[in-house]
């Protein structure tokens, strides 16, 4: 169910536009914009906690876990306009590994926020830090921006990279070289 108030501030906004809300086309806009808001923005309403909570297997493995290629959407917080692309998460476990799916959601939960890329990126690599303590965690976002394209610059190829490297991939080079080949490495 849409959020009244958002309806009718978007109602309001339409007006403001310039535009008919009531005309055919836009009859129901107002209540789609609430519901895809709301949907856009779901991280909110989830704990990153709780996507890991129970989910952590005693293992005793100790090389690099590399999840590549997890699409996430999210919203830049200065136009709220749409950006998107690919994550590719990884950490070293030292005794607990976490179920795979996990490191997908969170990507999710902390995507589906008004979000600037690099805060995103941080967020990911800091949670698994500090709920799985592994020996290091590495996460690269490759995301292109609709602010970028549609607006401003309107620069149509451009591509953001950011990266958060903790514990054993900020320490150590061979480890971080490693993760970033996996990453650049071809789909299979």
């Amino acid at each position: 169910m849409a959020d009244t108030s958002i309806e009718k501030s978007f109602t309001e906004i339409l007006h403001l536009l310039g535009e008919d809300p009531t005309r055919e086309g836009l009859a129901k806009t107002p209540e789609r914009v609430a519901r895809s808001l709301q949907f856009l923005t779901k991280g909110y309403a989830e704990d990153p906690k709780s996507v890991i909570n129970g989910a952590l297997f005693v293992e005793e493995y100790s090389e690099m876990i590399v999840l590549k290629d997890i699409d996430f959407f999210s919203l830049c917080e200065h136009h709220i306009l749409p950006f998107f692309g690919t994550a590719h998460v990884a950490y070293i476990p030292k005794h607990r590994i976490v179920g795979i799916s996990k490191l997908a959601r969170l990507v999710e939960v902390y995507s589906r926020r008004l979000q600037v890329q690099e805060r995103l990126t941080t967020q990911i690599a800091n949670m698994l830090m500090d709920e799985l303590d592994p020996l290091g965690v590495g996460v690269v976002l490759r995301a292109e921006h609709l602010c970028m394209r549609m607006r401003g610059v309107e620069k149509q190829n451009s591509v953001v990279v950011t990266s958060a490297m903790l514990g054993a991939f900020r320490t150590h080079h061979e480890t971080r070289q490693e993760f970033m080949t996996l990453v650049n490495s071809a789909k299979t």
